[in-house]
């Protein structure tokens, strides 16, 4: 892709990083560098990135810092998963002990549905900063375009126990973040679970351009013309649950575990990898950001270890025809909010 750049700031060729912090040395090449993509605010954003999701108060920072040991420097992160003071903690320790420089990492965050108002984004931000001890964010996401009742939770409820609505525009949440990117804030900005009709609004009526686009990507939904669209326009797409995630409450039984999956068992088989790096390998050649989750070391590992082979494109072939347009995480508790972006095909 035109918009794909190499890392000059990584780990020199060549050489090995030994990773402590457990009671086992690893060791492991740092020949490969993360590839970056160019976004349309000039900056750059490390194509391979840390989740953060569903990861809990007690084991996140010792995950983070694993991560930043491991090579990770892009870490997405977002106020509703409850969990950026004990993730701020860990980036001061790894700045202060001289592990990273803040110019070497990429934060991403997102303001959740009920900061969607000019004045509860700007505090969203602010609160954002304080938690991960930061004085400017990488990245700042509209989380998702439905707005909910202020000032009751994060999952505001109403007298029938379903979500409490509120009808603010995320127009009005944008235009917060176009202020603090002006302010020095963030540097750049977009959105997150948006449609491509919510996206061309957002386009014709602000100021600035979104950068990136996060949504659910993975072999059983790959997203292709929604990528291709993003690609066009000169956004940058971010996949979440490239690994079909088998965790998050919205699962029911029965569905597929993308981790067992023969086809991808059987390509990891001939390039000495595991299901889960071939899926990761496949979003990565696809033109995806990804930004695989663990809290376990040897995950963390596994998952940042992906850039030393390709696939062929009879081996993407192969994926792509995975795809059963599986969307694991539909959010359909709020279809009836004019917002609900899922209505639309892409």
């Amino acid at each position: 892709m035109s918009n794909l750049v190499v890392n000059n700031t990584s780990m020199e060729n060549g050489s090995d990083v030994k990773l402590g912090s457990s009671s086992k040395t690893e060791t492991r090449s740092s020949r490969f560098r993360v590839p970056e993509m160019r976004l349309n605010s000039g900056y750059k954003i490390p194509q391979l990135g840390f989740g953060t999701w569903l990861a809990g108060k007690d084991e996140i920072g010792l995950a983070v810092t694993d991560a930043i040991e491991v090579g990770y420097r892009h870490i997405d992160c977002a106020q509703i998963y409850q969990n950026e003071a004990e993730i701020g903690l860990a980036l001061e320790n790894a700045m202060n002990t001289g592990k990273v420089k803040r110019q070497e990492l990429f934060i991403t965050s997102k303001i959740w549905n009920t900061f969607h108002s000019y004045e509860k984004a700007l505090e969203a931000v602010d609160d954002m900063l304080a938690k991960l001890r930061l004085d400017y964010l990488d990245l700042c996401l509209i989380h998702w375009p439905m707005g909910y009742k202020e000032g009751d939770g994060y999952i505001p409820l109403g007298e029938d126990g379903n979500i409490a609505f509120a009808s603010t525009d995320y127009l009005e949440t944008w235009r917060a973040m176009e202020d603090a990117v002006s302010a020095g804030k963030i540097r750049s900005i977009g959105v997150s679970n948006f449609n491509v009709q919510q996206i061309e609004r957002v386009m014709t009526e602000g100021r600035i351009k979104p950068a990136v686009l996060q949504v659910e990507a993975h072999p059983y939904f790959p997203q292709k013309k929604l990528v291709r669209w993003c690609s066009e326009r000169g956004i940058v797409f971010t996949g979440y649950s490239t690994l079909a995630n088998n965790q998050h409450e919205f699962r029911v039984a029965g569905q597929p575990n993308l981790l067992n999956e023969p086809t991808l068992i059987e390509i990891g088989k001939s390039h000495g990898k595991t299901a889960a790096q071939v899926a990761l390998r496949w979003a990565l050649q696809s033109g995806m950001v990804v930004i695989p989750k663990s809290v376990k070391r040897f995950r963390i590992v596994q998952n940042f270890d992906v850039l030393d082979f390709h696939l062929s494109n009879m081996e993407m072939a192969r994926i792509d025809g995975l795809d059963i347009n599986w969307r694991i995480l539909p959010l359909d508790r709020d279809d009836q909010h004019p917002d609900w972006p899922f209505r639309e095909a892409m």
